[in-house]
């Protein structure tokens, strides 16, 4: 009689997740399924993409008991060789041992996702690869904790959303502010109706310089650059298209990421939509920078609550809300203020609207791979958010207004408009 093979660490917690459901009733796992240090018991994770903003999530999980790093993966031979080395190295002074063997680095994200041993990965990767790993990653039944934005155009977002539903996978975007304090409560102000009617939204996001024509350059041993070009066109190599530096590097290049659009307007776009209560919609109406006029580039929402990009926030505060009874100010290191000022320590009623509250972005996500819950910000509020970063994106591109329909996730009355809702791929990276 053939043996009934166990179940995974991951199977268990997804089959007894379902049942639990079914039952109408939260599933009980057994406490000895979590040991705070038993290995069995940790959520085994790999790293994909081990460039500058891995660096904090590759240091988060080295810290925590409850997690073990199987594997990191890069198409920089330098860079994941280095993280190979630094994981073992301090797995080994944890366990008191001279060394430690236990971390293997890939080139492909295949070889991660293959491995039955590993039961969720981080992508942090360049924007253009986030969709085609994450997808990936789903369909091998990984959980996926991907960096903001969540996708590079719309329609990827619709097929990671969907697939993210499909397989129950547990997806939490990297758009940290949603567990930082002062957000949630500048949110928890406007949704509660604290300051009236909300008409107006300034948010300053900071510019990228234009993108650049560069000459050809060596392609350094042990870069596949052909992979990290991934689904992209093809250019010469050059060292200012491929770093990754807060001041630009790809992040200049719109076949690559939204510029600034991904880059700080992931971040406040969604922390509007999250205010406003759109996290499963968004605007109907995008209109570019000058034209009628227009100081400034902006979007508005069916109500008529209009968003300026770039346009100056008082006392240099990173997000303003202007309803018709008061203003929420608020931006990063707790940097928060209202008018009238009594409202920022008015604490909330039993009734009022209380937004899901999380204090760790990355331990949110570990908490609901437990649980299997939906995590801060899942994938559809992941899409939603980036598809208005990509809607700023193409009006800055084609120079004209677009209309929106937020139900059918279609620009509306402008075919040309309407093809940059996709992307072309270059064989064989496609989808």
């Amino acid at each position: 009689m053939m043996k009934t093979p166990p179940l995974s660490r991951r199977q268990f917690l997804k089959s007894t997740a379902i049942l639990g459901a079914a039952l109408g009733r939260p599933a009980i796992v057994p406490s000895t399924v979590f040991g705070a240090t038993a290995p069995n018991n940790r959520i085994q994770v790999g790293l994909i993409g081990m460039g500058l903003m891995m660096s904090s999530h590759h240091h988060f999980c080295l810290a925590r008991s409850d997690v073990q790093i199987q594997a990191v993966c890069d198409v920089d031979r330098t860079k994941r060789e280095r993280a190979k080395a630094l994981t073992e190295r301090v797995y080994a002074q944890k366990a008191g041992f001279g060394s430690y063997k236990g971390c293997d680095a890939y080139n492909e994200y295949e070889r991660v996702l293959a491995r039955d041993d590993i039961d969720a990965v981080f992508v942090i990767t360049p924007d253009h690869w986030h969709a085609m790993i994450t997808i990936a990653a789903i369909r091998a039944g990984k959980d996926v904790y991907v960096q903001k934005p969540m996708t590079l155009v719309p329609r990827e977002g619709r097929m990671v959303s969907d697939l993210a539903k499909q397989y129950s996978t547990v997806l939490q975007v990297g758009s940290q502010q949603r567990s930082d304090h002062a957000f949630r409560k500048a949110c928890e102000i406007v949704r509660n109706g604290w300051i009236g009617k909300v008409h107006t939204i300034y948010t300053e996001l900071g510019t990228f310089a234009p993108p650049q024509t560069l000459p050809g350059e060596p392609i350094p041993d042990g870069f596949d650059y052909d992979r990290w070009l991934g689904p992209t066109p093809w250019y010469p190599y050059n060292y200012q298209r491929v770093k990754g530096d807060f001041g630009g590097g790809w992040r200049d290049y719109w076949d690559y990421g939204s510029r600034k659009n991904g880059d700080w307007g992931a971040h406040h776009f969604d922390i509007i939509q999250w205010a406003l209560g759109m996290d499963d919609s968004g605007p109907i109406e995008f209109i570019p920078r000058g034209w009628d006029g227009a100081p400034y580039q902006s979007h508005v929402y069916a109500d008529g609550a209009r968003v300026w990009k770039n346009h100056p926030v008082k006392h240099g505060q990173m997000i303003q809300f202007i309803g018709e009874e008061g203003e929420v100010l608020v931006s990063r290191g707790e940097r928060f203020e209202t008018t009238p000022a009594e409202l920022k320590d008015k604490p909330l009623a039993p009734n009022d609207i209380h937004l899901y509250e999380s204090s760790s972005q990355e331990g949110n996500w570990l908490d609901c791979i437990r649980s299997r819950r939906q995590t801060i910000c899942p994938a559809e509020v992941g899409h939603r958010s980036a598809t208005i970063c990509q809607l700023n994106g193409i009006i800055e591109r084609i120079n004209r207004p677009v209309r929106w329909d937020p139900v059918a996730e279609q620009i509306v009355g402008d075919e040309y408009a309407s093809r940059w809702l996709d992307r072309p791929r270059r064989t064989p990276y496609v989808l």
